[in-house]
């Protein structure tokens, strides 16, 4: 069972309450990192509950930690070691004997515990919580006052034993983390409206599959994942989704897989790297000399909109082989990058800008390309201002390697939105209504159009929406008569308030004071001065 909004409202409303003057973006990182401890900690002792038959953790460690560390490295992937568990931290909060050190030495601890085969999936992944920052507090005693508070927060957080619980609640905190960050700082999010379009679209007709494997270049939050996975009917079978990513930026790397890993995915099935994707493909792509990319089932990727980018020396690069993308813009880049890992039979989805389907040079090169090799299978546009981070219109393209027809469905989907304050959000009916035109592939009017491959042709492969999909609503006629005559009817009805205005002044009493305004009146509306 899920969080209610209100709940989610209250906790929001208490974080901001105790943020103090640190800004929301660095903020999250103290918070999302607590709650992935409490996350861990918690999963750790359910598992020593069903292990342990009676005997304390802290009695097993001191009988051998290296075997105890063994022991629980082999399932979960890490170690908590005894009094390092969050509830040892509240536990010390609670008898005036925590000090801030306590956080730091189970952080340094659990990095040093991390089973070899998991160091990908939890390696540094507390590094953002900085406890030796100023903004926590002038000095240790202020800064573990600061910390007290926070721990004692997340504590009282009340969640459900479900575990979807908390990582709903991690993902509504994104959300509004992204939301009030700045422009820039949001870049790591993208709407759970759009991820759903994505996911249903990539998904379709494919739930059943008992293996999947999702791959997203520009990862940020990693929701985009998680949507989809989560319409798979194997979601949650370990072993069966395997995740994949690459982010550059290495807080986001984090958040991302935190929020994997909050959402119960378990570790081995987590790959993610923090790297740059266009300029570090995926890594086991050539193996000497002989290229071997790794190919997945669904890709999918909200990347930066017109990044720039080094492009020079890419000729030889088998990524780009439809063109090189202009320096000024790395869209086509992310757009082709994903494509070369597409299976045969996948399926991909990327939110890009609009200009990439009319700007012309290298770029309309590229895009006369993927159109004679049959890759571009749709095209939606969005409204505008349905992210956090752009108020630009954007689209989703859909593509897949090994189409037998060369026609592209477009959907004009920019009008079906619900306004708030700033932004325009998508409703669940705007949702359903593109999803269920994607997978009928028909003309709707003034809503989507399948066009051939001739008559993309005739447009010079320009795919810009209105070429294809004509939304314009002709004007009502004039009734020229009708009009003419309301006009003689309002000269009439004036008319005759002048009169009678008229008739109303000439029955005033005339008086020193009144004579001049009653002379100036009549003459206003035609009266003879008397």
């Amino acid at each position: 069972m899920a969080l209610t909004a209100d709940k989610q409202a209250l906790i929001w409303k208490t974080l901001n309450e105790t943020r103090g003057k640190i800004e929301p973006s660095e903020y999250k990182n103290y918070i999302f990192g607590l709650m992935f401890y409490k996350f861990l900690s918690e999963k750790a002792q359910t598992w020593l509950d069903q292990q342990l038959r009676g005997e304390t953790w802290a009695s097993v460690w001191e009988q051998n930690p290296e075997k105890a560390a063994a022991f629980m490295q082999t399932k979960l992937g890490y170690v908590i070691q005894p009094g390092e568990l969050f509830s040892d931290w509240q536990a010390a909060i609670n008898v005036d004997q925590f000090n801030i050190t306590n956080v730091a030495d189970a952080l340094v601890h659990f990095n040093q515990g991390i089973q070899q085969g998991a160091k990908a999936t939890f390696e540094g992944i507390f590094d953002d919580m900085d406890l030796t920052s100023s903004r926590l507090g002038s000095n240790t005693q202020t800064r573990t006052k600061t910390l007290m508070d926070w721990i004692s927060l997340i504590d009282q957080i009340e969640l459900d034993e479900d575990a979807d619980v908390l990582g709903d609640l991690y993902e509504y905190l994104i959300g509004m983390f992204a939301a009030n960050s700045g422009a820039k700082a949001g870049e790591f999010y993208t709407p759970h409206q759009v991820s759903d379009i994505m996911a249903r679209i990539l998904t379709a007709g494919r739930e059943d599959m008992p293996t999947y494997s999702l791959y997203d270049p520009a990862m940020g939050s990693g929701s985009l994942l998680l949507t989809t996975a989560s319409y798979m009917q194997n979601d949650g079978v370990r072993g069966a989704i395997k995740y994949y990513g690459q982010e550059v930026i290495t807080t986001t790397y984090n958040l991302g897989r935190i929020n994997l890993m909050m959402h119960g995915v378990e570790y081995n099935d987590i790959h993610i790297h923090n790297a740059d994707t266009l300029s570090s493909d995926w890594p086991d792509g050539v193996q000497s000399g002989v290229d071997s990319p790794r190919m997945f089932d669904a890709v999918m990727a909200n990347p930066p909109y017109s990044l720039k980018w080094d492009n020079d020396n890419r000729e030889d690069d088998p990524r780009f082989k439809s063109g090189i993308a202009p320096k000024s813009k790395a869209d086509f880049a992310f757009l082709q990058h994903g494509l070369y890992h597409l299976k045969q039979d996948g399926r991909m989805a990327i939110v890009l800008p609009h200009g990439v389907l009319f700007r012309g040079a290298a770029e309309g090169r590229i895009r006369q390309a993927l159109l004679e090799n049959r890759n571009i299978s749709a095209v939606i546009g969005l409204p505008e201002k349905i992210f956090t981070n752009t108020g630009i219109p954007t689209i989703i393209m859909i593509l897949e390697k090994n189409r037998t027809t060369d026609d592209v469905l477009f959907i004009d989907a920019s009008k079906g939105f619900e306004k708030q304050k700033n932004n325009n959000k998508l409703r669940q009916e705007d949702v359903d209504l593109i999803v269920e035109t994607f997978l009928k592939r028909e003309d709707v009017a003034k809503y989507a159009h399948v066009a051939s491959f001739e008559e993309i042709k005739e447009n010079d492969f320009n795919l810009n929406i209105p070429r294809y999909v004509d939304t314009f609503e002709e004007e009502e006629a004039v009734d020229l008569v009708a009009v003419s005559q309301d006009l003689v009817d309002v000269n009439r009805d004036i008319a005759q308030s002048e009169s009678d205005l008229l008739a109303m002044i000439s029955d005033l009493a005339v008086t020193e004071d009144s004579q001049a305004i009653i002379a100036s009146a009549k003459q206003l509306f035609g009266g003879k001065h008397e």
